[in-house]
């Protein structure tokens, strides 16, 4: 006689999903899903094949869906009415937050039913701008709720103390339960902005996942999308990112939201850049600018002119460059080191650019150029913090690289922009006057950029007392700092032994 097992739980749990479902034979499958990036792989596996993540795969249970007939007559749908792309509407409203850095990043404020994530590593400041400008939303007239889930209501009462905020007319919760969340806002009436610290906080009893997975964060995230188009209030969801993750990051929403906010800097540093890396309602690319201080974030208006304050004249391996961050000309400076290899392999230190661009500018240099800088240490650095992206910064690089080389420095009066190619032409950029006229009111004399193509169109509009200097190669870069160095000319070219004196 052979003895029955006990039903396992699972077995269980498939018979009575089965029957909630209205299909008997219906059964729970499991998929593992990277907490980083999303990638659904059918088994577990140490590394993801996505993002290349080590030890972030978690398990999900997917319930399987019942086949049955696929008519459109089935599926109780309604009729959608499709209308003519010609017509008229109007921009849609805004609420401004009252920081200027702030409201520019978004295009001008927050949209009513807009969904805007903020991202970045834990203590970048993003709690900290929020609650600014929450409470400045709030003290404009507009209801505005801060909802943490990580955070006890005390903590967030003493950082609103400390940044001198405390008397804004704030709703404040601490909440991690979606259904309290959206059961407690369908209550509110005449909600304009809701923030909600942290998303990987949020939970729906439904799922079987934990916190911070990719399926609750999407769930979560989905649902509070819906409500905030819904009533018609802006909402933001911050968004951490970690390097172990745990907990899921913000790139699986951002096909979900309407704007992407990106906090970028180093927690040491004072300054801080907000930059949109996607925006419905405005520019992509956009940058703000802040200062970490005591009391908060701080705006600074004119960044330019801040990263250039502690900038000293005639030092070798220094140019300016006179950069595009979005709508907003920026000049930055860019330094260079070199230094003789003590080993085999030289080293590539960069610093807020792209290590691989340094690599092929060195190898334009020595083909194009002549020069000799293969058996050096190269150290690269944006000074200020930020981080560049834009091609038109090779020239300013090279400025650097070949002041450093021959320690000459360069113009303290000169800017350079303009992109390398690997034949060392020396190509066009965009915006170049926007370029020119933000040097020109920084008291800068000189600029250093491609040269002009004959093309239909008007000509280029210089400011006045801005002299223009315009390169085709980046040899003609390379030749006043090789005749400066006077007996260097030319680091391939071995030195002429001296004749022997005749005894």
């Amino acid at each position: 006689m052979s003895l029955l097992s006990a039903p396992s739980p699972r077995y269980i749990r498939d018979v009575h999903l089965s029957f909630l479902i209205g299909h008997p034979l219906a059964k729970a499958s499991h998929r593992f899903v990277c907490q980083s990036c999303g990638t659904v792989h059918p088994k577990w596996q140490g590394k993801c094949e996505g993002c290349g993540a080590w030890n972030t795969l978690a398990e999900e249970v997917v319930e399987s869906r019942v086949p049955g007939p696929t008519k459109a007559a089935s599926l109780g749908g309604r009729k959608v009415e499709f209308v003519a792309l010609k017509g008229h509407s109007s921009p849609p409203p805004r609420t401004r937050t009252g920081m200027a850095e702030l409201d520019r990043v978004l295009g001008g404020g927050f949209v009513p039913g807009s969904v805007v994530l903020v991202g970045g590593d834990p203590g970048i400041g993003k709690s900290t701008i929020l609650l600014q400008a929450a409470a400045r939303v709030a003290e404009a007239g507009k209801r505005t709720l801060y909802i943490s889930g990580e955070e006890a209501i005390e903590q967030v009462r003493l950082r609103a103390l400390r940044l001198g905020v405390s008397g804004a007319p704030l709703g404040l919760a601490a909440a991690s339960s979606l259904r309290d969340i959206l059961a407690s806002l369908e209550e509110e009436r005449d909600v304009g902005l809701v923030i909600m610290d942290s998303i990987q906080t949020v939970w729906l009893d439904s799922l079987d996942s934990a916190p911070g997975t990719v399926s609750q964060v999407r769930a979560c995230a989905a649902e509070l999308g819906r409500m905030a188009k819904a009533r018609g209030f802006a909402l933001v969801l911050v968004g951490h990112v970690t390097k172990e993750g745990t907990l899921a990051g913000p790139r699986v929403l951002e096909h979900m939201v309407d704007a992407t906010l990106y906090f970028e800097g180093d927690r040491g540093h004072q300054f801080r850049i907000l930059r949109a890396t996607k925006n419905r309602f405005g520019a992509t690319d956009e940058i703000g600018v802040f200062e970490m201080t005591e009391t908060g974030l701080a705006e600074v208006p004119n960044p330019s002119a801040l990263f250039l304050a502690e900038r000293r004249g005639n030092v070798s391996g220094s140019a300016v460059f006179a950069g595009l961050e979005g709508t907003r000309p920026v000049l930055v400076e860019v330094q260079a080191l070199l230094s003789p290899s003590a080993g085999g392999s030289p080293r590539r230190q960069v610093v807020g650019w792209d290590s691989g661009r340094l690599s092929m500018l060195l190898a334009v240099l020595e083909s194009r150029c002549r020069m000799t800088l293969g058996m050096n240490d190269v150290y690269l650095n944006i000074a200020g913090g930020l981080r560049i992206s834009e091609p038109a910064a090779d020239l300013a690089v090279a400025a650097a690289l070949v002041s450093a080389a021959t320690d000459r420095p360069c113009p303290p009066d000169a800017v350079f922009f303009g992109e390398v190619g690997l034949s060392g032409e020396i190509r066009q950029v965009a915006q170049t006057e926007l370029r020119l006229r933000e040097a020109a009111k920084l008291g800068f004399a000189a600029a250093t950029l491609p040269r002009r193509v004959a093309r239909g169109g008007r000509a280029l509009s210089a400011p006045d007392g801005l002299r223009l200097s315009e390169t085709g190669h980046l040899a003609d870069l390379v030749a006043p700092f090789a005749a400066a160095a006077g007996p260097r000319r030319g680091p391939k070219e071995k030195p002429k032994p001296e004749p022997a004196e005749a005894e």
